[in-house]
């Protein structure tokens, strides 16, 4: 959902299958758990007028041998992204949800593990501030996929709810209220 006006972006994989048959962005468990995470309901969620949803995949890249996503097909990334976020300038925070979006958001970022990437938010944020201020693109705030798969490692890190939400929080409130 591109906008002329949303100053936060969520990039995430691509479409699952419920979203494929939906046509509609996180329609689906994960999509309740982000909108607890970022604090909105589901009118402000889809309010593109506030917030973009953009998936590093386009389109649903199918299903691997063992039921699982498929990764975001390589050509959407070559032949979109730069023209997408070259006509969305008024972005000024971009939610990397997942290793495809962080490895392509935040490449001088990423680490081998998810959540070594994670795990450093701290240092992403000030360093993205500190680009956004000069005119060099948004801030960016590494987050997992919110499916419940991730819920072992939400429980071992504890200051994924105790110090990251709570920067996300504040964010979502300063950009959209």
């Amino acid at each position: 959902m591109l906008s002329a006006t949303a100053r936060m972006a969520i990039c995430g994989q691509a479409p699952g299958t419920r979203v494929h048959a939906s046509g509609k962005p996180f329609t689906d468990p994960s999509g309740v758990r982000l909108r607890a995470w970022l604090g909105l309901d589901e009118d402000a969620f889809y309010d593109a007028s506030k917030l973009a949803i953009i998936p590093m995949g386009l389109c649903f890249p199918g299903l691997d041998s063992k039921g699982g996503d498929k990764p975001p097909r390589a050509e959407c990334k070559d032949t979109w992204h730069q023209k997408i976020f070259s006509n969305m300038p008024q972005i000024e925070t971009l939610l990397a949800i997942g290793g495809y979006a962080q490895v392509y958001h935040m490449p001088e970022f990423t680490k081998p593990r998810l959540w070594e990437t994670i795990a450093q938010f701290h240092s992403v944020w000030e360093k993205t501030c500190e680009r956004q201020a000069k005119g060099l693109g948004p801030r960016v705030l590494p987050l997992p996929h919110p499916s419940w798969r991730n819920n072992a490692h939400i429980k071992k890190h504890e200051w994924f709810e105790k110090e990251l939400l709570p920067l996300l929080k504040e964010e979502v409130t300063r950009l959209i209220g």
